[in-house]
């Protein structure tokens, strides 16, 4: 199964969201062995590839959440291999919670260790607990090449087709920063212009 993840993965992602997701993948293994973490290393592994293939032209929809779609392609990915329901679940929960902080990190072990991993990579949560020669170590095979200032393009890219779908998330920030005068959705004007007449 993770041989034909990355191959999906090679085939659907860029360089980009490659060397992402293993590193991902490997900052998360290496804090669930820090602190050891039972978990199972090939239903990560499938959770790292996929997580952010739902940016992908590929697997994106047109009005579900990129995480969402990615969390589908994976649960359909799986069922392909005869995965039994619970683990489908498991999965599809890294997935669709992997920028869900506050979260997923109470989750099962998958799912705290992917949203790890991710927050590690993307805005360096963790940073410190890793070793200068594991950085040095990883970055050699899965070069950042840039990242900090692709990686906001590289999300915007997957969604911007859909910004209705950011709302309540980490991503409306990201259409924030894209969208000239983008306006985020305001919880408390929902709440007063609801339709309900009290």
């Amino acid at each position: 199964m993770a041989r034909q993840a990355t191959e999906l993965l090679r085939e659907h992602g860029s360089e980009l969201l490659y060397n992402h997701s293993l590193r991902t993948f490997i900052f998360a293994s290496l804090d669930g062995q820090q602190n050891r973490t039972r978990y199972d290393p090939e239903l990560l592994y499938v959770s790292a590839a996929f997580h952010d293939l739902g940016l992908t032209p590929r697997y994106r929809s047109d009005d579900k959440r990129f995480e969402i779609d990615g969390a589908n392609a994976a649960r359909n990915f799986l069922k392909s291999h005869g995965v039994p329901a619970q683990t489908l679940q498991l999965v599809w929960d890294a997935i669709a919670l992997h920028t869900s902080p506050g979260i997923a990190e109470y989750k099962e072990a998958e799912v705290a260790l992917l949203n790890y991993g991710v927050a590690l990579d993307v805005v360096g949560r963790g940073y410190d607990k890793l070793s200068e020669s594991n950085r040095e170590e990883i970055l050699g095979q899965f070069p950042r090449s840039g990242f900090k200032k692709h990686i906001i393009p590289a999300f915007f890219d997957g969604f911007k087709h859909k910004p209705h779908t950011t709302y309540g998330s980490i991503n409306a920030d990201i259409c924030a920063c894209m969208i000239p005068g983008f306006q985020k959705k305001d919880f408390c004007e929902l709440i007063l212009e609801s339709p309900w007449k009290e």
